[in-house]
């Protein structure tokens, strides 16, 4: 028995001090490089543009993208945390996403390179007007689709996991599902998540409490030992 308590608290021991917290942290972007949403001009009910953004030259923030208008050097709607409740057209068009009549690609800059092992995109999947999550997604030049996309109404978060990109800058190309025919794609917020870089053993208060626990462990163990062995005496 003896031998047996103690290897138990070897292995507790031990498995405390080799785990460590894992957890994905979220990234941030810099900026992000991409042709404006679409609108009016291009038979939209509204301007889906992404007005916002903090890097405005002449007009381009207020054109639509098929007009030629191209954003970059700034931050805007994709990446201000804001990821709505509702379909776009719960915000009659003017809401939190930004949408186009053509399959953009959205070059996300990080700052420096980072390890990149989830994106999340968070986009409109309403099938109304022609507007539905995109058929594939690809990131740097490999692409990824799931038929699991276009069976959910409303927003969607497309979860794409397992990545394993060491990069600063990441290149998002939405396609329209032409299986659909679909018109319209619409995105919201994208986020980009890495392996945490605080992976570190349990808290050192957990070893506190195994040592705790093996002393007392003990403790009682001879508790138990002393009446027999002051009988042998």
């Amino acid at each position: 028995m003896r031998f047996s308590f103690k290897a138990t608290l070897l292995v507790a021991a031990i498995a405390a001090a080799t785990t460590a917290a894992q957890a994905n942290t979220l990234l941030s972007v810099a900026g992000y490089d991409m042709p404006n949403g679409d609108g009016t001009a291009h038979g939209g009910d509204f301007n889906y543009w992404d007005a916002g953004y903090s890097n405005c030259v002449a007009s381009n923030c207020t054109t639509d993208g098929l007009s030629g208008s191209y954003l970059s050097g700034g931050t805007g709607m994709l990446t201000d945390g804001v990821i709505p409740a509702s379909s776009f057209f719960g915000g009659d068009g003017v809401g939190a996403y930004v949408g186009w009549l053509e399959n953009p690609t959205i070059t996300f800059h990080l700052g420096s390179v980072q390890t990149v092992s989830e994106i999340k995109l968070y986009v409109d999947n309403s099938a109304i007007s022609g507007v539905a999550a995109p058929g594939s997604v690809v990131i740097n030049g490999t692409s990824y689709a799931d038929p699991n996309w276009g069976s959910v109404d409303a927003p969607q978060t497309i979860d794409i996991t397992g990545l394993a990109l060491d990069t600063s800058d990441i290149a998002v190309m939405l396609n329209r599902s032409a299986a659909q025919n679909i018109s319209w794609v619409f995105l919201s917020e994208a986020q980009f998540l890495g392996p945490s870089t605080n992976a570190t053993p349990l808290p050192a208060a957990w070893s506190t409490m195994l040592i705790g626990m093996a002393g007392c462990g003990m403790a009682a163990y001879w508790r138990r030992r002393r009446p027999a062995m002051s009988a042998v005496g």
